[in-house]
């Protein structure tokens, strides 16, 4: 892996730093969007003004699911049981129209079900109107 990576779009430097660097504090929800697999959960609107902020993000591996209690509550479209990982992929959140989860491989949830989901709070990206980083 790379030492530094330089993300460009449209022939313009979005951001350089290393692989870590770039995940843990994306300067702008377009490099935010960009690392990590999967993409980064970007929420705007009421929820993200809670937060002082135009967007919030949150990675999917930063988000506890849970089938009994959260903040968010969502019903499960499709679950990838691939192991050691469930990915999720949450409806009906009010947040945004598909919201990624990785979870514990473990998580029996189908196709329905309801689920509530946990950010963990010190993983929230917070974006200003333009995209740009906040803090």
């Amino acid at each position: 892996m790379a030492d530094k990576i330089v993300v460009l779009r449209a022939g313009n430097i979005e951001q350089v730093g290393s692989p870590m660097e770039l995940y843990r504090t994306p300067r702008n929800t377009f490099v935010a969007g960009f690392i990590g697999s999967p993409k980064m959960n970007l929420i705007e609107g009421k929820e993200a003004g809670k937060y002082g902020a135009h967007t919030i993000g949150i990675r999917p591996e930063h988000i506890l699911a849970s089938t009994t209690e959260g903040m968010w509550k969502g019903r499960v479209g499709v679950s990838e049981h691939l192991g050691s990982d469930t990915f999720l992929h949450v409806h009906d959140t009010g947040l945004m129209e598909t919201m990624t989860v990785r979870a514990s491989g473990e998580m029996d949830v189908r196709h329905g079900d309801t689920v509530w989901l946990n950010p963990e709070m010190d993983k929230l990206h917070k974006f200003d109107a333009t995209g740009m980083r906040i803090g």
